[in-house]
């Protein structure tokens, strides 16, 4: 069991130089499993995943969040790109196993991790081990690599070689239907990925720990019990895709 988490804020990567909080389990082995974790539509809101990114930390896991921003004429693909090179060159400089590294996304940030996995040709040919879905909709153009990632399943041709996907996905979710994920998770298992679908009870802001709070137009940290248990249900998943069990973190499922 770590003793705590330990949170480094603000490091600069990419050539403009944009942000990454990383979370970091103290009392962790070394070196560690990692997980970079992107967030959603807003502009650099990486703060937004604080909650979740910690509660993945509890598990042992180093969790790099990085500001993007969608709004680049780019759609934030060059910040996304930028955020993997920092990931895989200074994850071992933070106790990290950069042999290790998965990906994930909530909402915008989960299609574009997992156009990662589906299209990686488009993205650098970087194959994480694994791929983390958080109520993200996958049949629209991902940021990372302008294709849509169930077509890019879907295309004939050599397949990608599969990573393990996770997907989470709250079942009172009124911005992404959970079918969403149903949908991706069927196309998956047709075509032999290892994949699996936590669906939880709570909405869009719950399933990573927060709720949206209108006056500040943003998401903000929910101490509310459908919001605990979801967003703990997302951090189980982000350390396991690392490759950390429930035996391995010494923590008890909640």
């Amino acid at each position: 069991m770590t003793a705590g988490v330990v949170v480094r804020t603000g490091l600069r990567y990419g050539a403009g130089g944009r942000l990454m909080d990383v979370h970091l389990p103290a009392g962790a082995p070394e070196p560690a499993p990692a997980v970079l974790l992107w967030h959603g539509r807003g502009p650099d809101e990486r703060d937004v995943l604080a909650p979740v990114a910690r509660a993945a930390a509890e598990l042992g896991v180093i969790v790099l969040v990085p500001d993007w921003r969608p709004d680049a004429p780019d759609g934030g693909r060059t910040h996304l790109r930028e955020s993997a090179d920092f990931a895989r060159r200074k994850v071992a400089d933070l106790g990290g196993d950069p042999r290790r590294i998965a990906l994930a996304g909530w909402s915008l940030g989960g299609k574009a991790a997992m156009g990662v996995a589906l299209n990686p040709g488009a993205f650098g040919d970087w194959r994480p081990q694994a791929v983390v879905g958080i109520a993200g909709a996958y049949g629209s153009a991902a940021p990372t690599t302008g294709t849509v990632p169930i077509d890019d399943l879907r295309r004939s041709g050599s397949p990608v070689p599969p990573v393990p996907v996770w997907l989470v996905h709250g079942t009172a979710d009124p911005v992404v239907d959970v079918e969403r994920s149903r949908e991706l998770r069927t196309a998956l298992e047709e075509r032999g990925w290892p994949v699996s679908l936590d669906e939880v009870a709570t909405d869009h802001a719950g399933v990573i720990m927060t709720e949206f709070v209108p006056e500040h137009r943003r998401c903000l940290p929910s101490t509310a019990a459908h919001a605990v248990e979801a967003g703990s249900r997302t951090a189980r998943a982000l350390a396991r895709a690392a490759g950390i069990t429930e035996q391995h973190s010494g923590r008890r499922p909640r």
